[in-house]
């Protein structure tokens, strides 16, 4: 009875205040994790964490990620980013996997259901490849609906490659371009 209640209940909160502390850490204090970049490749694998791990406020790692592109090699700034990010995602997924309860079952969440079981993860994979918070509300629908986890994961992390790619050339490419107009 105990045990049960441990993990229907007590648990699930649990793991939904960390994810709900770590994003407000994190947006707290994101002027000091914008000096990570200063550490290369390893930067961009902790940008992409940190970026994604806030749930629905926005963090710089976009920018970061773009400037870096101009000095580093933008396909391996693309693909540690990436694995940053598609790992930082796993706490919308954990929200949404711990809240189920919390969330009240209404229009919007059957509708949210219709979604993933028509695109599952292709769907995830589109979302990835879109640069705003919209993915965030997709982790959470993911977790919510048991969405498999290394399913989501995945498409997370392929969507995330071709996003933080173009992005990192992006960077690389206007850098110069900049740097032909000041001259």
């Amino acid at each position: 009875m105990v045990k049960q209640l441990l993990k229907t209940r007590l648990i699930p909160i649990i793991i939904f205040a960390i994810v709900i502390t770590l994003t407000v850490l994190i947006f707290v204090y994101r002027d000091l994790i914008t000096q990570v970049e200063n550490l290369g490749y390893l930067g961009a694998f902790i940008i992409g964490i940190i970026a994604n791990a806030t749930i629905i406020l926005p963090m710089p790692g976009l920018i970061l990620l773009f400037a870096m592109g101009a000095v580093f090699n933008p396909v391996l700034i693309g693909l540690v980013g990436a694995a940053g990010g598609a790992i930082g995602e796993m706490t919308a997924y954990l929200a949404g996997r711990s809240g189920r309860d919390i969330i009240l079952h209404n229009k919007q969440l059957a509708r949210a259901e219709q979604w993933m079981h028509k695109w599952g993860a292709l769907g995830i994979f589109l979302f990835a490849l879109i640069p705003i918070f919209l993915f965030d509300a997709a982790g959470i629908v993911a977790g919510s609906l048991r969405y498999p986890v290394w399913k989501f994961f995945l498409a997370a992390l392929l969507g995330k490659m071709i996003l933080y790619i173009i992005l990192a050339f992006g960077g690389a490419w206007g850098w110069g371009i900049i740097e032909g107009f000041l001259s």
